[in-house]
């Protein structure tokens, strides 16, 4: 069984569909990038699975119930949603993920804080345990929610564009921490503008725009025909050293090599 499986997914804004019966399945341990333009239905194809949105029709399920039947989903959420300047901390943020597993009304005993330790230590944040969620970098404040999901003991991670606004480095440590986590059969769909890094780092590829264009391969999905189907006016391919050039022309997307 997947982990994975939507069906015929479709999501409604003002009547107008952000989703169009979009389908496909995810395995376990698989990494995939969600790739596609501004407006596409990527923040809403997220949110769909995670169970934050309803769709009008279609079903998802993970390992064949509804995502409110699991605590398994971690959902992390783009940078901007979140309010920095809360007063809690980095320990504070990862122990909420064991809320699922404690409920409500019971306090953490020592195994459980001993696992908070542990899941900061996978992601180098230990010894910034104590400070306040907005000292951190960029880099840093995703460490901290990929923290948070291995203390969820979460299965299943749905990222936001968590790539965003992030320098160079971190986004090498934040791929080479997603590259760890196979280990831990962790199943990872990540939203991202960035076409290269998501032929370079991701097992499959999903190109959408509102309906599924394509999923499987980079090779597969990243054809002349599909991205201009997808970025239409937006993107402009120039041929490169026997590859193409995807050149974005809005501040987003930027410039993506695809060989």
């Amino acid at each position: 069984m997947p982990i994975l499986a939507v069906s015929g997914l479709t999501v409604r804004y003002n009547g107008h569909a952000a989703l169009d019966n979009v389908t496909f399945d995810l395995q376990v341990g698989e990494q995939v990038a969600v790739v596609g333009p501004n407006g596409a239905g990527k923040s809403t194809l997220l949110k769909a699975i995670a169970g934050v949105l309803k769709p009008v029709a279609g079903a998802v399920t993970v390992y064949g119930h509804s995502p409110g039947g699991h605590i398994c989903i971690a959902y992390v959420p783009q940078r901007t949603a979140v309010d920095w300047r809360f007063p809690v901390t980095v320990h504070d943020v990862v122990l909420m993920g064991r809320i699922g597993k404690l409920g409500l009304f019971r306090h953490p005993g020592k195994r459980d804080l001993a696992y908070v330790r542990e899941c900061l230590d996978v992601v180098g944040l230990a010894d910034l345990a104590n400070r306040q969620i907005g000292e951190l970098s960029g880099g840093q404040q995703q460490r901290m929610f990929i923290a948070r999901a291995l203390a969820q003991e979460a299965e299943l991670m749905l990222m936001d564009e968590p790539l965003t606004g992030l320098d160079v480095p971190s986004q090498e440590g934040l791929f080479q921490l997603l590259h760890d986590l196979r280990a831990r059969h962790v199943t990872i769909m990540l939203s991202t503008h960035d076409l290269d890094q998501a032929v370079q780092y991701f097992d499959r590829v999903m190109l959408l725009n509102r309906r599924l264009l394509g999923f499987g391969k980079a090779t597969e999905v990243f054809t002349p025909e599909q991205l201009m189907a997808a970025y239409g006016g937006h993107l402009h391919l120039v041929p490169l050293n026997g590859g193409l050039v995807a050149v974005g022309d809005t501040c987003c997307e930027g410039e993506h090599r695809h060989d």
